[in-house]
């Protein structure tokens, strides 16, 4: 998460909010109040809809009495408003520094917010946004890009790596020369291609994948599902009640 958090007053103009986010780069703002209280999120997502660049909500009658009163009202407010309380998205989800980030990453897709304030004892500590993401990840294959092995490691990892895998290729040989990757066996489809060259991308030392795999119209696509060979049942006797009638 960021530590340095920039925040901006309640009773902050919109002007001095976007002033501030463009100064420096970020796309959301904390909200407090005099008291350094959180009170609010302001985003980049909240000037979408403004009467000044004209892409404020036009509702006809009919429109406007099936939003409801109190709907219009707000829209109004947001798309017109002057000061920071006046458009910004009132009490936020928050989070605390312990939160896993499995959960974290839930409330995001569940509530469809790109950042989180985070909370110790009821006090803004940090911001958790989407970008940290991209810059864990980044580091992460940093470090497995440096990482390296030699050629016949590589191949046991890469076969580990596809071992259980149920898109694995069939017939698969794997060869490796100064961390280049040989594949060779037959594909089900594109998918399972593109699956078994990530598997690989993703063990350490690997350099390039040079994918000669076949992709095979058989076994048949109910192979895919887990099947296999159908096995055909005994004929069973006849009986007296299977006699045409």
């Amino acid at each position: 998460m960021s530590r340095n958090v920039i925040t901006i007053d309640a009773d902050a103009s919109v002007i001095d909010a976007i002033k501030t986010m463009l100064s420096h780069h970020i796309s959301g703002l904390p909200v407090v109040d005099r008291d350094g209280a959180l009170v609010g999120i302001l985003s980049d997502g909240d000037f979408i809809r403004r009467v000044e660049v004209g892409t404020e909500k036009r509702r006809g009658r009919w429109l406007a009495m099936l939003a409801g009163t109190s709907q219009v009202a707000l829209d109004f407010t947001r798309q017109y408003g002057r000061k920071v309380n006046q458009i910004m998205s009132p009490n936020p989800i928050t989070i605390e520094e312990d939160t896993p980030l499995e959960q974290v990453v839930q409330l995001m897709e569940s509530h469809g917010v790109t950042r989180f304030p985070v909370m110790r004892d009821k006090k803004l500590v940090g911001m958790v946004t989407r970008t940290d993401f991209m810059t864990a990840i980044a580091n992460l294959r940093l470090d497995l890009s440096s990482s390296s092995g030699n050629d016949d490691q590589i191949c046991a990892s890469v076969i580990a790596a596809l071992a259980h895998a149920p898109w694995r290729p069939a017939a698969l040989n794997v060869s490796v020369r100064d961390g280049v990757v040989s594949l060779r066996g037959n594909i089900r489809n594109d998918n399972a291609r593109k699956a078994t060259t990530v598997a690989v991308e993703n063990v350490a030392g690997v350099k390039r994948v040079d994918d000669q795999l076949v992709k095979i119209t058989y076994p048949p696509p109910e192979e895919d599902y887990g099947g296999g060979d159908f096995v055909s049942l005994e004929e069973e006797p006849s009986t007296e009640d299977d006699q045409p009638l």
